[in-house]
């Protein structure tokens, strides 16, 4: 018997065993180095099912994302889609490119796009933009993408983000937005932006810096994005919140009690969240 629910049962439809409930990682057919793994209800709800995306830190945890969001996706009629950006890709030691949407010549912003896109012709998925979570390196991601394509976004939680971008239009990319057209190609829509539903968290005793530390001559180090030298994911989260505030999105910010860097300690207040939006309040 499966420990997941819905993996019981009979396969409705054309869709395979493993097409849903827990699902293998599928690698992404326009770039096969990249895979995601999903969690499909076995029943689609009416108007398809919400697509929730979790992108993960560092280490990788694809997996545990995606299982830590299986009750919630049966709850909600919500798909649950995590990607996989493996380590390396770059090069030997890569480990961050991803968090920055795109380097080393990858568009990390369109392989998710083509993920969801992949799982939207396999699936009945609900109009209006998916809903997007990330914490840490996630979290990185998580607020880049949301300046990079907010018009995919129906709401967006980002998760004690290291070392953030703002929109500021004076310092170049990462730390701002000056340069973002030569990028991406387009300038950041702050209209669309400002759209988009936020959530921010961080644990309250998430205060050490020795992973985030910016100086001189570090590869992430920028004359922009000074300020963020010597400050904790706390007072980096809090300037991105209100940042964001300033562009008239709707934040919510959680400091969560007793939580130190820890993903799993913020899955409840993103649950919270997310089902908050869902619901309409």
């Amino acid at each position: 018997m499966s420990r997941y629910p819905g993996q019981e049962g009979a396969v409705p439809g054309a869709l395979g065993y493993y097409d849903l409930g827990i699902t293998p990682y599928f690698a992404l057919q326009t770039d096969p180095r990249f895979s995601y793994c999903l969690y499909v209800p076995r029943t689609a709800p009416e108007g398809g099912y919400r697509l929730v995306v979790a992108v993960h830190g560092t280490a990788r945890t694809a997996e545990a994302y995606r299982d830590a969001f299986a009750g919630f996706a049966e709850e909600h009629g919500a798909l649950m889609l995590a990607p996989l950006f493996p380590a390396g890709i770059e090069g030997p030691g890569d480990l961050s490119g991803y968090k920055l949407l795109r380097s080393g010549g990858i568009a990390y912003d369109r392989l998710l796009l083509d993920m969801v896109a992949e799982v939207g012709a396999r699936y009945p998925l609900r109009a209006g933009g998916f809903l997007l979570h990330g914490f840490s390196g996630g979290g990185h991601f998580a607020h880049r993408f949301l300046m990079a394509h907010p018009q995919h976004l129906a709401g967006v939680s980002i998760g004690a983000p290291g070392i953030v971008t703002l929109p500021d239009p004076t310092v170049d990319w990462w730390a701002g937005v000056r340069n973002f057209a030569t990028i991406f190609g387009h300038p950041p829509d702050l209209s669309a932006i400002s759209k988009v539903a936020v959530h921010l968290c961080v644990g309250a005793q998430d205060t050490e810096t020795w992973e985030i530390t910016l100086e001189p001559g570090d590869g992430w180090w920028m004359e922009g994005g000074a300020w963020q030298a010597h400050a904790n994911r706390i007072a980096r989260a809090t300037r991105l919140a209100q940042a964001l505030r300033d562009l008239g999105c709707a934040v919510r910010f959680d400091l969560v009690p007793g939580a130190a860097h820890d993903g799993a300690a913020m899955i409840p207040c993103v649950r919270d969240w997310m089902a908050g939006l869902i619901a309409g309040r």
